[in-house]
């Protein structure tokens, strides 16, 4: 009767024949964290940025409505208070615009940079790993090579 092999041991042989570098594997999720990280702090100061830009403008409005709001003694008044309004409404809406185009301008900025050393970093780990792998199958293969003669 014939023996089945045993494909567990057979495995074990192979795989301890090319040993993987499980340190490559952490330091790729450390500089991934890294970079979250990083990219994390991009974006919550410019979203805190954003959020005071909004505050301010909702209270300078609050404040120019309560002047509009006010009794008036001539009908021409009420007129002049809208136009005024109006005209100081979208004075302050395009300085908002721009520091909202300055906060994003900082942001994409911020994140190219970001890309690049990450870029760099990855590329000499990616490097650095290929390099140590194929030293290891090397000497694996002479390994093998020795125990067969």
């Amino acid at each position: 009767m014939a023996k089945t092999q045993d494909f567990n041991s057979a495995m074990k042989d192979i795989m301890g024949a090319f040993p993987v570098d499980t340190k490559a594997m952490e330091d790729a999720f450390k500089n991934q964290a890294t970079l979250n990280e990083k990219l994390s702090g991009v974006a919550l100061s410019a979203a805190e940025k954003s959020a005071e830009i909004s505050s301010k403008w909702t209270k300078d409005t609050l404040a120019k409505l309560n002047e509009i709001s006010k009794a008036k003694a001539e009908p021409a008044d009420y007129a002049k208070a809208a136009t005024d309004f109006a005209s100081a409404n979208a004075e302050v809406a395009a300085e908002n615009m721009a520091a909202f185009a300055e906060i994003a301008k900082k942001v994409q900025m911020e994140t190219v940079e970001l890309m690049m050393s990450a870029g760099k970093s990855m590329q000499d780990d990616a490097t650095k790993a290929v390099k140590k792998a194929a030293e290891d199958v090397t000497a694996a293969t002479q390994k093998a090579t020795a125990a067969a003669k």
